[in-house]
């Protein structure tokens, strides 16, 4: 179905906030959706976990998303119609279908694709020009390598290329660390912008070999902020890596590095820029994920504004957090591109005086793509792709990965892993990125590398007892709801094929899992041995990537419409507006 323009500009209206800190009101910018009132005097554009998405895609956002405790019902822990309510976008609108999954089905023909880098540099470009270059930045929250099968074959190299076009000025990075040190700093000899990262520092072995590189007077092994001049005052901006690297990635690829949250080193930082360079702003570029940045802007105190990322969470309006030096804004612009966070600052000397944030979906039939950018694009694609254009199957049904607890997308993974394995279980990780397939469209091999292109794929089967496997999932569920943000990592529940089972999310940790049993009924036993497949492991692995088994399995022609997996039942958490269905 063609797209129509007034199906945007009758209701689309993306979001937009002034905030007289620390007050926060909402209005809607009837005026066009990328139309902007000139504000301020300095214009920060963000984008984060694009994951290596050159092109438009649907992505469709989570039906599950819960707040357990003090975030049941808190931004980004709303989904569906409890996330239109909230922040008063209509159901029928370009708005819904971008922000929630909202009859996604139905609306996906009607609004079509988002993102696109060659759309999003004429976005760009256009919001740059109406303020004038010195009065503006582009920043990268991090997940801006990782993604495709094309960025895993370049190793990153194609996304550098396409981030000096679009302009990046600094980034911070996470997924971008699974490359290995080498690459990651051949990769940044040629990006033209700032990485920056105040949280990762080299470990104490490796200070004492001479030849690795690290700032000697501080530990860091990257530059910790960059100052930029805006409009003629001094905007500060930290980087802030993803904390846990070395926990949720195999421990190899970054075996001289330690990281963390720092939130002490981070407040003696924000401290000197304050006090010795004198900024007017001090913007924390994050990819810890919101609940992470929500109790961070609570403790650390001198941080205007957080832009955000990891949790893939496209949050309207920013979430407005007291702590003992004032208020701090905390923001999360989405993924996959779908999303142009823009931040308009009022900064007077030493402070920011009021601030409109807008998070701009993406529309892709709205937005001319740039030609130098589709050049560009066409390029780094030609040598790569050819191979993997052919159909491998088509889906009979929606696939998509985002959700807490189940994504058809990861539950075929499971089904194919199951079948060419042999195995009674298994287990696919819980990762946000990865795009949406529409029921009845030809998948491609390049759509199944969108899905699992990484650089640990390898397959794995081994012997698991029950009690082990409850262990996993009690684990992933306490990374996922644990009642502290600190210890939350980010990512969503492990899946689980062949296995069902409960879980009660604002139980303690041990005590969410329960009633497992097998596809066959039976119930999983504690001292039983259970053959398991899997993939992703931290562990290093020798068996065939998984996009080849699946790629296997789904050229079989054995896809059938079976229910793929037997699900999760959830308890205690009826009423949660973060839920609008298990899944």
């Amino acid at each position: 179905m063609a797209i129509r323009r007034r199906d945007f500009l009758k209701a689309a209206g993306a979001a937009a906030v002034s905030v007289g800190l620390p007050r926060l009101a909402r209005g809607a910018d009837s005026a066009g959706i990328y139309d902007l009132e000139r504000f301020g005097n300095a214009r920060i554009l963000h984008m984060t976990d694009t994951h290596a998405q050159l092109n438009p895609v649907y992505y469709r956002e989570p039906s599950v998303n819960l707040g357990i405790g003090e975030m049941a019902g808190q931004p980004p822990h709303l989904v569906g119609r409890a996330f239109l309510d909230h922040f008063g976008i209509r159901p029928d609108s370009a708005d819904a279908y971008a922000f929630t999954c909202f009859e996604f089905e139905k609306s996906a023909p009607r609004f079509g694709k988002l993102g696109g880098f060659a759309h999003l540099k004429t976005l760009i470009d256009r919001l740059r020009s109406d303020v004038g270059g010195a009065h503006s930045l582009l920043l990268d929250g991090g997940d801006l390598w990782q993604g495709t099968g094309l960025a895993n074959t370049m190793q990153g190299r194609d996304m550098v290329e396409v981030a000096n076009l679009l302009g990046i000025e600094a980034m911070t990075g996470h997924w971008e660390f699974t490359y290995g040190e080498q690459v990651l700093r051949d990769n940044l000899e040629r990006f033209k912008g700032e990485f920056l990262a105040q949280n990762v520092f080299l470990t104490e072995e490796a200070a004492f070999n001479d030849a690795v590189a690290f700032d000697k007077a501080t530990g860091r092994v990257f530059k910790p902020s960059t100052i930029k001049e805006l409009g003629g005052h001094r905007v500060a901006v930290i980087g802030q890596a993803f904390p846990y690297v070395p926990i949720a990635h195999p421990k190899r690829f970054t075996p001289d590095w330690t990281f963390g949250l720092r939130e002490d080193e981070l407040q003696k930082h924000v401290e000197v820029l304050r006090r010795s360079e004198k900024v007017d702003a001090v913007i924390l570029l994050s990819h810890n994920g919101m609940d992470v940045d929500l109790k961070l802007a609570s403790r650390v105190t001198g941080i205007d504004v957080i832009l955000g990322g990891h949790t893939h969470d496209a949050v309207p309006q920013p979430v407005a957090v007291k702590n003992a030096g004032g208020t701090t804004l905390v923001t999360n612009a989405g993924s996959n591109g779908k999303f142009l966070a823009v931040l308009d600052l009022a900064l007077d000397k030493g402070k920011v005086s009021d601030v409109r944030y807008h998070l701009l979906p993406v529309y892709s039939e709205l937005l001319k793509p740039d030609p130098a950018m589709a050049e560009l694009i066409g390029k780094v694609r030609a040598a790569h792709v050819s191979d993997w254009s052919a159909k491998i199957a088509t889906p009979d049904r929606l696939l998509y990965r985002r959700g807490n607890f189940q994504g058809p997308m990861d539950q075929l993974i499971c089904t194919a892993l199951r079948r060419e394995l042999d195995a009674e279980i298994a287990l696919s990780p819980g990762f946000r990125w990865g795009v949406t397939a529409l029921s009845g469209q030809p998948m491609t091999m390049e759509d199944l590398l969108a899905e699992t292109a990484i650089s640990y794929p390898e397959t794995y089967v081994q012997e698991m007892t029950g009690a082990q496997i409850k262990d996993v999932l009690e684990d992933v569920c306490d990374n996922l709801f644990n009642a502290d943000p600190y210890y939350q990592q980010g990512g969503d529940m492990v899946r689980a094929g062949g296995l069902s089972y409960a879980c009660t999310p604002a139980n303690a940790i041990g005590n969410r899992i329960s009633e497992l049993r097998l596809d066959n009924g039976q119930a999983l036993e504690a001292h039983g041995h259970y053959k398991v497949a899997g993939w992703a492991s931290v562990n290093a692995q020798q068996g065939a990537p998984v996009w080849d088994v699946v790629a296997k399995y789904l050229r079989s022609g054995r896809m059938t419409p079976e229910r793929l997996g037997p699900g999760v039942t959830l308890k205690g958490v009826d009423g949660n507006p973060g839920m609008v269905g298990q899944g």
